[in-house]
C-alpha cells in the first residue's frame, strides 16, 4: 500500500480551462517548496511539457488503453516516488473517453481513487453553475466529485451568486478564478503549442501567481491528503522507475545498444515512460536533431516520434546531409521505427499547409499532405500484417491517431503494401496503415511501450542484432 496525497482536476467540457489552473496550481506549489508531481490523463504529449515546466519535475501520461489498466497504478506511484503530493489533469469532460468511457477522467479518478475537483466555466451562467454540479457528483457515486473550482468569473457579485449556490448543495468551492485573458497559452491545429517552441515562459509564473491568490490551496492539499492509501502490486513501484511492463536484458551475452531518438522542436512527442522500458531493456537513448545537427550519431537504431514537421519544413528539407544520412543508415537495414510527424519525415515529401512540397528523407514512398480539416482523432487496434521491427504478423498493439494531413501514393506505382490494420476504437472501422522497408516501419500510430513491452524487446532485439552485424563486418575488414 502507498500513501501517496493525490487529486484529480477534472472539468464539465473541453475547454474549461483546466490546463490553464493545473499549470498555475503546480507552479504555485512549487513556489511555496511542496515537490510536485503532475500527470495527464489520456495521450496528450502537449499538455505535461507545461505541467513540467510549471513544476519542474517531468509530467506522465495515465491512459488505460494505451496502457492495461493494472498497470496504471503502478506507474503512477512508481512516478510520484519523492513527490509530497500528485495533481492529475483530466481530459475533455469528466465522463469522456474512448468507446464504453476508457481512459477517461473518471475510469483513473476511480483506478487511483483520488478525490475530484470539478472545473466549471461559469461565464455567462449563475445559480446553474449549482446545478451542473450536482449533476456531475450524482452521475456516478463511484467517482468522488469533492468540489469545484470556478474559472472566467466576470465579478465579485458574479462569485457571490455562484459560491452561495454551491453552498445550497453543500459544494465546496476550492477556487474562483477571474477572467484574464493574458494567461492564455498560444494554440495551434493540434491544440498548444509544445513548450520547445513556446518563449513566453513568463506566463507560466503569472498562471502560478494567479493560482496563489484564487484557488484555496491550503485547502487543496488537505483534499489530496485525504485520499486512501493505493494498493499497488508488490515490487512494481521501485524507486529506481517504473517496472509497468516486467522486461528484462536477454540472457547471455549481453552489450548496450544505441538508440537515436529525435529530439528537437520538429520532433518532441514522446511518453517519458515508455522511453524508460527501451532503457530498461539495455538500450542507451542517443538524442539527435534532424532539424540542427547535420548527420546521424553513431547508433544502432532510430525512433523518429511524432511532432509538428509541417511547421518546419522547410529547415527540414534544407538540412540535406541529415536526410541523406537517415536514408543511408536505413538503407544499410539499420532499425527504424518511426511515429506520426516522424513518419511524415522519412516520406519522399512533405506538402504544407500553402500547397509547398518539401523534399524529406525519402525512406518511404509518397508524401505526406497537410489539410485543414482533422483527418483522425482517437485509439486504434494495430495488427501487425507483416512480421517487422515491432514484432511477429499477427500481433495486436493499442495505439492512438490525431493528424491533419493525409498520405498520398507515387502516381502510376503499384499500391503499397501495408504493415498495419487498423481498427477505430470508437466505430470499428478497418483500414490499412503505414509503410515498412527493410527494417524501417513507420505509421501514423503513436504507441506507448509500457503497454506493448514484447514491442519494445522485439526493437531494442533487432537494433542489438544489427549493432553485432555492423561489428563483425568492422572485425572482417
Amino acid at each position: 500500500m502507498h500513501t501517496i496525497p493525490r487529486l484529480v482536476i477534472a472539468a464539465t467540457q473541453s475547454g474549461s480551462g483546466k490546463t490553464t489552473i493545473v499549470t498555475g496550481l503546480l507552479a504555485a506549489l512549487r513556489a511555496r517548496g511542496v515537490r510536485v508531481q503532475s500527470f495527464k490523463v489520456g495521450p496528450d504529449y502537449i499538455d505535461p511539457g507545461y505541467h513540467q515546466l510549471a513544476s519542474g519535475r517531468p509530467g506522465h501520461n495515465l491512459d488505460t488503453w494505451l496502457v492495461p489498466a493494472a498497470k496504471v497504478p503502478s506507474i503512477f506511484a512508481a512516478e510520484s516516488a519523492g513527490a509530497d503530493v500528485a495533481i492529475i489533469e483530466g481530459v475533455m469532460g469528466l465522463f469522456d473517453g474512448g468507446r464504453k468511457g476508457i481512459s477517461s477522467t473518471a475510469e483513473l479518478a476511480r483506478l487511483l481513487g483520488a478525490p475530484v475537483l470539478l472545473v466549471i466555466d461559469a461565464k455567462s451562467m449563475g445559480a446553474s453553475a449549482a446545478a451542473i454540479a450536482q449533476g456531475f457528483r450524482d452521475y456516478d457515486a463511484s467517482v468522488q466529485v469533492a468540489g469545484v473550482i470556478l474559472n472566467r468569473l466576470g465579478s465579485d457579485t458574479h462569485e457571490a451568486m455562484i459560491r452561495e449556490a454551491m453552498a445550497g448543495i453543500g459544494m465546496r468551492v476550492y477556487g474562483a478564478l477571474r477572467r484574464d485573458e493574458t494567461l492564455r497559452m498560444p494554440e495551434r491545429h493540434l491544440g498548444l503549442l509544445p513548450v520547445q517552441e513556446n518563449a513566453e515562459r513568463q506566463v507560466v509564473a503569472q498562471m502560478g501567481e494567479a493560482a496563489a491568490r484564487q484557488l484555496d490551496i491550503e485547502g487543496i492539499l488537505e483534499l489530496a491528503h485525504r485520499a486512501a492509501p493505493l494498493s499497488v502490486v508488490p515490487g512494481e513501484a521501485e524507486a529506481d522507475g517504473p517496472v509497468a511492463a516486467k522486461v528484462q536484458p536477454p540472457a547471455g551475452e549481453f552489450r548496450k545498444c544505441r538508440i537515436g531518438v529525435a529530439r528537437d522542436e520538429a520532433f518532441s512527442f514522446y511518453y517519458p515512460t515508455s522511453l524508460q522500458v527501451l532503457e530498461r531493456l539495455g538500450a542507451e537513448l542517443v538524442p539527435f536533431s534532424p532539424l540542427h545537427d547535420s548527420a546521424l550519431p553513431a547508433v544502432d537504431g532510430l525512433i523518429i516520434g511524432g511532432g509538428f514537421p509541417e511547421m518546419f519544413a522547410d529547415r527540414l528539407s534544407a538540412n540535406q546531409t541529415m536526410r541523406a544520412s537517415i536514408r543511408e543508415a536505413a538503407g544499410r537495414g539499420m532499425p527504424v521505427y518511426a511515429e506520426c510527424g516522424g513518419y511524415m519525415y522519412l516520406m519522399e515529401a512533405l506538402v504544407d499547409f500553402d500547397g509547398h512540397s518539401h523534399p524529406m528523407a525519402g525512406v518511404f514512398a509518397g508524401q505526406a499532405v497537410m489539410t485543414k480539416k482533422l483527418q483522425m482523432v482517437g485509439y486504434v487496434e494495430a495488427e501487425l500484417k507483416t512480421s517487422s521491427v515491432l514484432g511477429m504478423a499477427g500481433q495486436t498493439l493499442h495505439g492512438h491517431e490525431f493528424h491533419f494531413s493525409v498520405e498520398e501514393e507515387p502516381a502510376g506505382e503499384n499500391k503499397t503494401v501495408r504493415p498495419f490494420q487498423f481498427t477505430k476504437l470508437r466505430n470499428g472501422q478497418c483500414y490499412p496503415a503505414g509503410q515498412v522497408r527493410q527494417q524501417a516501419l513507420g505509421s501514423y500510430l503513436h504507441l506507448h511501450f509500457a503497454g506493448c513491452p514484447a514491442a519494445a524487446e522485439q526493437f531494442v532485439g533487432h537494433c542489438r542484432r544489427f549493432q553485432n552485424g555492423q561489428q563483425s563486418a568492422a572485425k572482417e575488414d
